[in-house]
Order: structure tokens, then sequence, then C-alpha cells
């Protein structure tokens, strides 16, 4: 036994007693839309892969190819060796993708937001104030961290409020001239599934002279002008994304001005201290950056699936949430009732989590549907059968 094990055996078995120990559960992915556990095939309605595209084979081809071509690995960070002609590509595709001067690529959306945020703050905190940060409630736990490694005191806002936004800023309009005015939020909120108002927020921060940061894990590839986003068409400072959701593969990128992005290249530690992400990665990613765009079809289909599954639900006397999106909650409350209802859906062919706390609120468990082009309308039938039983047990 370890020094500390009963500590920490202590705090497993408080979890276990509340309803909110996770385990880990392998499954063996059979595509792209199902899974393999237990023996039995189920289809995947928690993947965040909303294209389909972690099994496409355009990207398996180019993985694959760079791979051969470049080794397994980068071998060194980014400002030492670690840098090829393959990130120079990417990092021009990506910035082309997003409409913007220049983009950067991180090795994964936490550390992107939880250090690029964290030296973006600190660098307006030399300005000469303390900056004032305005941070939706519901943002990301990344987003949290990089405000509390900076050391930064948080202004929240009620979630998705922008009139309550708005209304603080006033509040802060007559503090120090030389504090820097930093919005951060996200596009589509990953728990509820629901959008902020982009157009509204880049007009509310011109008009406070605030700098925006928006994340868009959630949005890249599935929504916006090819799917590019709901920041694209917008003026926004910052925007973060990745490439592990819609885009099929790993990593996170950055996207801004010329001179935000070189200037993280020098100051922001989750890219100076990272080894640089390695050749199949970046190929995965070359080829979902070149493929997206063409994709209004995939995009179109599972915006009609998502309207349907939100349909069901309420037809079960059930909430989705704020949902408008890919990405749809079933409101359940209790964490036990929530574990229970994805049990029931399991035994239908359906693996689809429930979220308890702490990623959620106390009493705000629910069952997290992410859907998938790649889902067939078998399995989306399949789906609003499940939801159908499983509601009349749950009852």
């Amino acid at each position: 036994m370890a020094r500390f094990d009963p500590i920490f055996q202590t705090a497993l078995d408080h979890m276990a007693d509340t309803h909110t120990r996770r385990v880990l559960r392998p499954v063996r992915h059979a595509g792209a839309a199902t899974v393999i556990r237990d023996g039995r095939e189920l289809v995947n309605f928690s993947s965040n892969d909303y294209l389909g595209l972690s099994h496409h084979p355009a990207l398996r081809a180019r993985a694959a190819q760079w791979l051969q071509q470049d080794g397994t690995g980068a071998g060194a960070s980014r400002l030492v060796t670690g840098t090829t002609a393959r990130h120079m590509q990417v990092e021009a595709r990506l910035a082309a993708f997003k409409g913007c001067e220049a983009a950067m690529i991180l090795a994964s959306g936490w550390q992107a937001n939880a250090s690029v945020l964290a030296a973006l703050l600190r660098l307006a905190a030399e300005q000469g104030a303390p900056p004032l940060v305005f941070t939706d409630r519901l943002n990301h736990a990344s987003l949290h961290q990089g405000c509390m490694a900076a050391g930064v005191r948080q202004i929240r806002f009620r979630h998705n409020d922008l009139g309550h936004l708005d209304s603080l800023l006033e509040r802060h309009a007559g503090n120090d001239a030389r504090a820097m005015r930093v919005i951060v939020t996200e596009s589509v909120f990953s728990m509820d599934g629901d959008r902020t108002d982009i157009a509204q927020l880049g007009a509310l921060a011109r008009r406070h002279g605030a700098f925006t940061y928006v994340d868009e894990a959630h949005a890249t590839g599935v929504l916006g002008p090819q799917g590019r986003g709901l920041c694209a068409g917008h003026d926004i400072d910052l925007v973060m994304g990745t490439f592990s959701k819609a885009l099929g593969g790993f990593g996170a990128y950055v996207a801004g001005s010329r001179a935000l992005c070189d200037w993280l290249a020098n100051a922001c530690s989750g890219f100076v201290f990272t080894t640089a992400p390695p050749p199949a990665v970046l190929g995965a990613m070359d080829a979902a950056l070149e493929l997206a765009p063409t994709l209004d079809e995939a995009r179109a289909r599972l915006a009609r699936n998502a309207d349907h599954i939100r349909s069901v639900i309420h037809g079960c006397g059930l909430s989705s949430g704020p949902s408008t999106t890919q990405v749809i909650p079933i409101m359940i409350g209790e964490a036990a009732h929530a574990l229970s209802f994805a049990t029931r859906l399991e035994t239908h062919g359906v693996l689809a989590t429930a979220i308890r706390p702490p990623t959620v609120p106390p009493n705000g468990s629910r069952i997290r549907l992410a859907l998938s082009a790649a889902h067939t309308d078998g399995m989306i039938d399949r789906l609003a059968h499940a939801i159908t039983l499983a509601t009349r047990r749950h009852a």
C-alpha cells in the first residue's frame, strides 16, 4: 500500500456513494459510428467525431503517407528542431480555412486554453493594471484553468446572457483605463449544445474596447460557412478550436493576427515547452482541412437528425435543454437516475454516456448525445426507439 492510499480510497468511496465515480471501460472502435464493448456492438452516440472523419480514407492515407516519409515523432519542441515544412503547411492551410492572418497548432484543446489564455492574461497584467476578464459561467474547465494560472479573478456573466455581459462591462467601465478587457466564451457549449450569438458578441466587444477569446472546439467543421465555425466572418480577436472532434484527428489550434501568433510562439508555455505534433497527426490535420469545406451535405443531414432527436426527446416529456446543435442533452437531474437511463439505453444497443457532477452542476446530470454524420438513418431510428423505451421504464 502506498503512503496516501487510505486518503485516495476514502475519496473514491465518497464518489461511489454519490454516483460520481468514473471507471475506465475499454471499447474497440468498429467504425466511425459503432464500438465493441464487452463483446457487444453498440451504436456510439458519445463520440465527438461529428463528421465521421476519424475513419475517413483520406485522413488515414495522408497520416500513413506522412508517417512513412517522416517517421513517428517530431523529436523536439517547435522552437528547437520540431518545426518542419509540414507544420508550416498545415498552419497556412488552417489560417486560410479560418480566414485569419495566421494560425498555430498545439497538442490538445485543454492544453491550448490553459496555456494560451494564461499567457495572454499575464501579458495584459504587464500593461500596468490587472486585466478585467469576463467569462461565461459555463465555460469549459480548461478556460477556467487558464484564468487561474494567470492569477486573475473572473467576472462571470450568466450563461449566454450577453445583456448581462454588457451590464458588467458598463459597471466596470470606470476602472483603470490601463486595464485590458478580455471576454472569454465558447461558440458552442459542450454540455448543453447551445450557441453564442457571435455577431452580437463582436459588436458588444467593439463597443467596450474588449479583446475576444472564443473556443470553437464544438463548432469547427460543423457550423458556419463550409464548417469554418461560428466566428467565420465576424470580428473575433482569437479563435481556438480542436482537430479532435469534427476534424477527426488530434490536436488543437489558435487563429488570429500574425502578431498574436508570433507572440504566442515566444510566450505560450504550452507551445514553447511541448514536443511538436508528429507527422501522422499532421497528415490527418491536413487532409481534414482540405476535406471539411466540401461536406455541406453531411452537415445538413447532421442538423436534420439533431432536430428529429430533439423532437423525440420532447415527445417523451423530457427536456433537451437549450440545444440547437449536434450536441443534445437529455436532462435527467439526479446522478443515479442518469446512470440508470444510460444503462437502459445500452440494453437497446445505444452507447450514450451519463454526464454527472462536477462536469455539470449539482442535480444537472444528463445523458449527453453527440450525433455524427456517420450515423445512418437506421442508427438514428434505433436511438429514437431506445429513448422512448428507456423513458417508459424511467417513469
